[in-house]
């Protein structure tokens, strides 16, 4: 591929397609460039309630070595979650670096039984790869596992429903009474 600039090896446009197929078997030695902004939907997202603001950008360096496809680059996009405490929308930026390596599925077919390291191995099918399913795991990687708007987030006031860090919550929440209190009494008598 060659790009506007005439740089060989080099995407550069936006992805209209679904997906973006490439045959390993027809890879430069060199290896080949991809810089794209790819336009996920958040149904693809792991994270429900995620909304992108600006398209995920993807840069990356895939290269066949022997039977091994490395693929080494960075996912950046800015998304917004919905904090898990008090459901309050925040900006949650994403600059992700990775580095990849995914070997041919006959290896995986060889072998009758998997070892430990099979476990952390991925394949490529029929010497292809879909690069945007690629990327679309990586961004969901980056996903925090309880999205916060803030780690000190104190989230919804169990008595009025307000959002405790916006001061606007003048409960007087009790602490439930533990279930030992009744030894207090005991032991005064």
């Amino acid at each position: 591929p060659v790009d506007k600039g005439g740089r060989v090896g080099i995407i550069n446009e936006p992805i209209t397609e679904n997906n973006m197929l490439i045959d390993i078997d027809k890879l430069p030695k060199e290896g080949l460039h991809v810089s794209k902004d790819f336009e996920f939907l958040s149904l693809d997202l792991v994270e429900e309630s995620a909304v992108f603001l600006e398209p995920a950008h993807a840069d990356a360096h895939i290269q066949k070595v022997g039977e091994e496809l490395m693929i080494k680059g960075t996912i950046r996009t800015r998304m917004s979650f919905v904090c898990c405490r008090c459901l309050t929308p925040f900006d949650f930026p994403v600059n992700s670096r990775f580095d990849l390596v995914y070997y041919p599925e006959e290896l995986d077919i060889i072998k009758e039984e998997l070892d430990e390291e099979d476990l952390d191995r991925m394949f490529y099918f029929n010497h292809k790869i879909d690069l945007r399913t690629v990327f679309l795991e990586q961004l969901n990687l980056t996903f925090p596992a309880k999205p916060l708007c803030r780690e000190d987030c104190e989230g919804i006031c169990a008595v009025c429903g307000e959002v405790i860090r916006e001061s606007r919550c003048s409960c007087l929440v009790r602490e439930p009474e533990s279930p030992f209190s009744i030894l207090k009494i005991l032991k005064r008598d």
